[in-house]
């Protein structure tokens, strides 16, 4: 998956495989057999080009992140802590990019509960309109939940079980 998210283009088994043989040795089956595990697990689609396949990731791997994250917490029995636990682990830098994140989703400054557009004002007057629908994302993008990801990760590349191989090749 780590490939086919870096290159962010539809990619071969061809291609995934000569990339991974400049670090190691690995056969083709080897590629081809895991790229169609991927595929057959949501995880990748794929589209017939003559007598191959060219693989698309299904999500972003941020989505793929947050999926993860999401699973870890709602499985804790006790979220609060593990949230506590999680944030004492923070770097400097991720704890910047959580404030960023904050921000990006209508939190004041990431202390406060409840997002910014939902904290109550005094309200001088009623409004001759309805009020405008929160901002997305700074980009311009619309703001919208990452796709739905399967619950368990891709496996490794060097096997098809996911174990035993190093992550992320």
């Amino acid at each position: 998956m780590t490939r086919v998210w870096q290159w962010n283009r539809p990619v071969t088994v061809r291609e995934v495989l000569e990339d991974l043989q400049q670090e190691r040795s690995i056969a083709y089956t080897t590629v081809m057999t895991v790229m169609d595990n991927l595929h057959q697990k949501g995880w990748v689609r794929r589209e017939a080009e003559g007598r191959a396949y060219r693989y698309t990731a299904v999500s972003t791997r941020a989505a793929y992140s947050a999926a993860l994250m999401n699973e870890a917490w709602s499985t804790s029995d006790n979220p609060a802590a593990a949230l506590v636990a999680f944030f004492g682990m923070m770097s400097a830098e991720q704890r910047d990019a959580l404030r960023d994140a904050f921000r990006i989703v209508g939190y004041d400054d990431g202390s406060a509960a409840e997002p910014a557009a939902e904290q109550a004002e005094p309200a001088a007057e009623p409004a001759a309109e309805p009020a405008a629908e929160p901002a997305g994302p700074p980009d311009g993008t619309a703001a919208r939940p990452p796709a739905a990801t399967p619950s368990e990760p891709p496996p490794a590349e060097g096997d098809s079980a996911g174990r035993g191989a190093e992550p992320g090749r």
